[in-house]
């Protein structure tokens, strides 16, 4: 026991009946629980699988896991928990904690609450199966062999048997290893499933959506290169209305100067009229005459001047020489005389001028009466001038407003063909518009029952994929319990095979008189197999012959094939028993159709009962010894022993045949249910298909419908364009005929006042000519005139001078003459002075001189003009016809270039009204600016293919299409992005699985190779274990299949000395509790564990099988610690310590300790 661990101490409170905190203190070595029956022993075994972790309320011996809690007596009140502390001793360290001392402990509340605890610290039970499994306690608790367990070892199937050595070899936790990695995979493979249901959902869908989307990809494209065809034709055709609406603006501008040229021109030509009309007109006022007399009298002056500076010059010499004469006295009263006579004679010069003018008065008079005759007559008539100007303004009109008459004529009917035209399109349109909304509501009617089918559609598949479920169910229960009962056929004809070859029934099959086994001649009530064949007992398997003489010939058979066999002869009345009063009699559920089996079924088990538990079969048989009593699950009390457990496995040849219709009948709802499912399935595809035919029915209505609204939405738009643009038309044509009958009405008024106009003209035109004519005439006459005036002006003039001159120099001589005196005194001074005049007099005369020539070349000039303006008015009269004709011209000319403008304006408004139409339609249609539109490049079109061609192919194209679904790139887009996350989900699942298929290879070797090591020790340890409990016998274990290391289970083989028997269900009860015992303890030694715990595993031992067990004790005693519950006296004798459990009536288990050796 050294360097390995042991149990110290284990301590219960409340733990079912140890209601009071009882401590057992343990030992190396072995322990033997004592005491008698329901004292507690079982419970210290049932505490310590309990602490350690044990789940199964059937693994202690419960209904359910509160039954563990103390429920109280009739003298003690119930506990509401249980607690269980188990102390191990870890000195060795072999449990991989830092303590001498490990206790663990488990407590259990009633409200189902549990706790687990290492050394006072909270933990889970994973911790504590752990911490265990180091030391080689598995969870499963293969060191803890409790009540029946034993039996349950050799009964058990061999892949349990295999279990126990795989727990104890440490495969489980490989196993829980592969069964994660399993359920991952199985979780992966529904996943897996998943996503491949979602993948061909997806893949599914995507076909007809890629279609849909590469339509739409392609009309995208078709768009796209039609909005840049659209855009590049847009472009050219606003750069084209521009530079036309630039060329109109040039050709406004140069008609604009044009006609600014022409009105410059014209008003020249009105300037030039008027002013030759002036200048004729002014013939008669030109001031040429005046200045004409002007300048003679200017000639007569400088004449008169000459002559008085010259007389002048002549007095200042002669008043020099007078101041130089010493009579100046005498000279000054001589110049007196001399200036008054002068004085005088010029007085009456002056008055003989006075009839002379009186008679040129008279004459002006008398011409400026007739001047004013002629000029009211045939003066200046200026309405003259306005009606020439106003008969040329209204020819101009005139031809202007027929020109626009013209002009509105064409346009309104222009614009009335295209309001015909419109209406057409109206009607046209509102017809369209009408039938597809006719199509629209045929759609919407239709929509509704579609929904209704597929609605009904689907759920008829909904329907059909629960019934496919349903038959899926029912199929597999029936494939489940077709397999069930065909294992059950498998295993009853292997029974009654075993059965048969156990009671020689092959040997005794050509003797005379057997009937064959027990089994084939028995019927048993359905339930009630365990209890007849534990009645039955090994009368279960013996041939029954018909009569003595027949058993005899079978025995010598045996005997001489040295085969082992039991016969069972009718007719051989053995005494009859009779049954207890207590439990259920058997007899009346078993029955035999061959004549003479009834009375040998009554002597074999008219006297047997069965009852409902082991604890009241336990009493009948102590109160009836000659009873058989059996229970339900085939435990067996009578003379020969008590057995717990079924002897056989309910095998007989009417449960063969009722199995084996079972199984026709199992197999026939098999059919039934494969049939139904494959129904369901064709029912779930036709309604599938069904429904999918019903979607695409709903698909196409919708596309209809798609469609006819975007149709009927377009015809009402076209139709909202036609009929505003007929109404803006109508409005046109309303006002283009009113101006054109205001404009005819005009041409009518103007036509009505052009011939008096002209006439107005023609006089005029004659009135100036004889107007210019008076005025020549009457130009010579004033001319004549102003001459007279002018000379006798001058003469007048000339002779008031010599007046003033002579007053003047007669005062100044008498003013001389009174100042004498200083006279002489200023003599000297005078001289000089005089001096000085005569220079400036002979400068002036100078002077004067030049004037007289230059008013003689005035007036010789004015003379000529005078002959040339006589001339000039002639050549005036000339002129103004030509300038009038050339106005005529110009007036022409002008109303060219306004009708010019007219038609300029019009296509300038046209093409404006064309431009932005195409810029409204570029900003509606594709959202571009123009600037955008006419910088865009030329697209590449086909060969041999203009812009416009390939737009009309385009659009044709595009037609053809039909309607397509806009969203259906972006759903495909989004529905591929969707089908590669699947196949990347998908490709991940495939490689979880490929890793868990790797994981579980790679367990599944480990637990080869694990198996393969310990199964062969354990085989080798059960041969030699074998043969020492059972001397000149041999045991060994053998696998059922060992090419399948992962699954194969393992049988026993067990030959006890003087038995030829391989079968374990041939062995005495002490032989079978001796094999299970050896299996047991070869997986002991082979994988070794602290401890063990048996519970009244030698109870079906005799002395000498008895004697063979303690033997094998004392040999584990040097290697691990044992725990025992017995009963029986031998085995305390070999206990280290007895620990003695005791319970009064009303109380609770008590523990009295006591040691009686030493641990070895």
């Amino acid at each position: 026991m050294v360097g390995t661990v042991f149990l110290k101490s284990l301590t219960l409170k409340g733990f079912k009946s140890f209601a009071e905190s009882t401590t057992l203190v343990l030992e190396p070595g072995v322990t033997v629980v004592v005491g008698p029956n329901g004292s507690g022993k079982s419970n210290v075994v049932d505490a310590i699988a309990w602490v350690l972790g044990a789940q199964a309320p059937k693994s202690v011996r419960s209904q359910k896991m509160d039954d563990v809690i103390f429920a109280g007596t009739a003298k003690r009140s119930a506990l509401g928990r249980a607690e269980v502390s188990l102390t191990i001793d870890n000195s060795a360290g072999l449990l991989g904690v830092e303590f001498s001392e490990v206790t663990v402990s488990r407590i259990l509340f009633r409200s189902g609450d549990s706790e687990y605890s290492i050394n006072g610290v909270p933990c889970r039970l994973l911790d504590v199966q752990e911490l265990l499994s180091d030391a080689g306690v598995g969870r499963q608790q293969h060191v803890i062999v409790s009540q029946g367990q034993i039996d349950g070892v050799l009964n058990a199937r061999p892949e349990d048997r295999r279990s126990i050595i795989e727990e104890a070899a440490g495969v489980l936790k490989f196993r829980k290893r592969k069964e994660k990695a399993e359920r991952r995979i199985e979780a992966t493979e529904a996943n897996l499933l998943r996503v491949q249901d979602l993948l061909r959902e997806v893949r599914r869908q995507l076909r007809p959506l890629e279609r849909q989307a590469e339509a739409a990809q392609r009309h995208g494209v078709l768009v796209a290169e039609l909005d840049t065809l659209r855009l590049f034709v847009s472009g050219r055709e606003i750069a084209g209305l521009r530079t036309k609406l630039g060329a109109i603006a040039g050709d406004r501008l140069a008609a604009e100067r044009s006609e600014a040229e022409v009105k410059r021109r014209l008003a020249e030509l009105d300037t030039e009229i008027m002013a030759i009309e002036a200048q004729l007109s002014a013939r008669g006022q030109s001031d040429l005459g005046d200045r004409l007399v002007q300048v003679e009298q200017l000639r007569e002056r400088a004449r008169g001047l000459a002559a008085l500076l010259v007389e002048r010059r002549r007095s200042m010499e002669r008043d020099k020489g007078q101041l130089l004469d010493s009579g100046v006295v005498a000279s000054l009263e001589a110049d007196v005389a001399r200036f008054r006579d002068e004085h005088a004679t010029v007085l009456r010069d002056i008055e003989a001028l006075a009839p002379e003018a009186e008679q040129l008065e008279a004459d002006e008079a008398a011409f400026q009466r007739h001047r004013e005759q002629i000029t009211g007559s045939l003066g200046d008539d200026p309405g003259g001038a306005r009606a020439a100007s106003a008969a040329a303004e209204v020819r101009g009109e005139l031809r202007s407003v027929r020109s626009t008459v013209e002009r509105n004529d064409r346009d309104l009917q222009r614009i009335t063909e295209r309001c015909e035209h419109l209406r057409d399109v109206l009607g046209r349109t509102e017809a369209e518009a009408g039938r597809l909304r006719h199509e629209c509501a045929a759609v919407e009617q239709v929509e509704a029952p579609l929904v209704d089918r597929i609605e009904r559609a689907e759920a008829l598949r909904i329907e059909a994929e629960g019934t496919l479920e349903v038959a899926a169910a029912q199929r597999q229960r029936s494939a489940e319990a077709a397999s069930r009962m065909s294992a059950r056929v498998e295993a009853l004809q292997l029974a009654l095979d075993a059965a048969h070859a156990r009671a020689g029934a092959e040997r005794l099959a050509d003797v005379d008189g057997v009937l064959g086994t027990l089994l084939d001649l028995v019927e048993v009530d359905p339930g009630w197999q365990p209890a007849v064949e534990a009645a039955l007992g090994e009368a279960l398997t013996a041939v029954v012959v018909d009569g003595a003489d027949a058993g005899r010939r079978a025995l010598a058979a045996l005997a001489e094939s040295d085969t082992s066999g039991a016969v069972l002869a009718l007719g051989v009345r053995p005494p009859a028993r009779r049954a207890p009063r207590t439990g259920d009699p058997v007899r009346p559920h078993v029955r035999s159709g061959r004549p003479g089996v009834s009375p040998l079924l009554d002597a074999l088990v008219g006297g047997a009962v069965r009852v409902s538990d082991t604890a009241a079969a336990v009493e009948i048989a102590l109160e009836f010894p000659d009873a058989v009593v059996v229970t339900e699950s085939g435990d067996r009390f009578g003379l020969t022993g008590w057995r717990v457990g079924a002897a056989a496995g309910g095998a007989t040849a009417a449960a063969l045949e009722d199995a084996r219709e079972q199984e026709r009948r199992v197999d026939q709802e098999l059919r039934v249910a494969e049939a139904a499912l494959a129904d369901a399935r064709a029912g779930l595809d036709s309604a599938r298909r069904a429904e999918t035919e019903v979607v695409a029915e709903l698909d196409a209505n919708d596309a209809r419908f798609t469609a006819a609204s975007e149709g009927l939405a377009r015809a009402q738009t076209e139709r909202r364009e036609t009929q505003a643009e007929l109404e803006n038309l109508e409005r046109s044509v309303a006002e283009l005929t009113a101006h054109i009958a205001d404009e005819r009405r005009r041409v009518a008024e103007l036509e009505s006042v052009l011939p008096a106009l002209d006439a107005d003209e023609q006089a005029e035109a004659d009135a100036a000519r004889a107007r210019g004519e008076a005025r020549a005439d009457l130009e010579a006459r004033a001319a004549v005139l102003g001459s007279r005036r002018r000379d006798l002006e001058v003469r007048n003039a000339g002779l008031h001078e010599r007046q003033q001159f002579l007053e003047r120099r007669l005062a100044e001589t008498e003013l001389r003459l009174e100042a004498d005196q200083e006279a002489r005194v200023a003599a000297a001074g005078r001289r000089e002075q005089l001096e000085r005049s005569i220079v400036a007099v002979d400068r002036i005369g100078m002077l004067v001189d030049d004037h007289r020539r230059v008013i003689d070349v005035e007036h010789a000039r004015l003379a000529e003009i005078r002959r040339r303006q006589s001339e000039a008015v002639r050549d005036l009269s000339d002129r103004l016809d030509a300038h009038r004709r050339e106005r005529s011209e110009s007036e022409r000319r002008l109303e060219e270039l306004r009708e010019r403008s007219r038609r300029s304006d019009i296509d300038d408004a046209e093409t404006k009204l064309r431009l932005e139409t195409a810029i409204e339609a570029l900003r509606r249609d594709l959202d571009v600016e123009p600037d955008v539109a006419v910088a865009a490049p030329a697209p590449t079109v086909p060969e041999g293919t203009t812009p416009a061609a390939r737009m009309r192919e385009l659009d044709r194209e595009l037609r053809l299409m039909g309607p397509i679904n806009p969203l259906a790139l972006e759903e495909f887009n989004e529905l591929q992005q969707r089908h590669q996350f699947l196949e990347a989900q998908l490709e991940d699942v495939r490689s979880t699985r490929r890793d868990l298929s790797r994981v579980i290879r790679a367990v599944d070797a480990e637990i080869q190779s694990v198996f393969a090591g310990a199964f062969a020790d354990v085989a080798a340890n059960f041969t030699h274990l074998f043969s020492m409990l059972f001397p000149g016998g041999s045991g060994s274990l053998s696998l059922t299949n060992p090419d399948d290391l992962l699954n194969t289970g393992i049988e026993v083989e067990a030959r006890p000395s003087g038995k030829n028997v391989k079968k374990l269900s041939l062995l005495s009860g002490g032989e079978r509790s001796l094999t299970a015992l050896a299996f047991l303890f070869a997986v002991f030694r082979s994988r070794p564990s602290p401890f063990y715990v048996m519970d009244e595993v030698e109870a079906a031992l005799d002395d000498v099988n008895l004697h063979r067990f303690l033997g094998l004790i004392d040999e584990f005693r040097k290697e691990a610690q044992l725990m025992i519950v017995s009963h029986q006296k031998r085995t305390m004798e070999a206990g280290d310590c007895l620990l003695g459990v005791t319970m009064q009536p009303g109380g609770s288990s008590k523990v009295i300790v006591e040691r009686v050796g030493s641990a070895a």
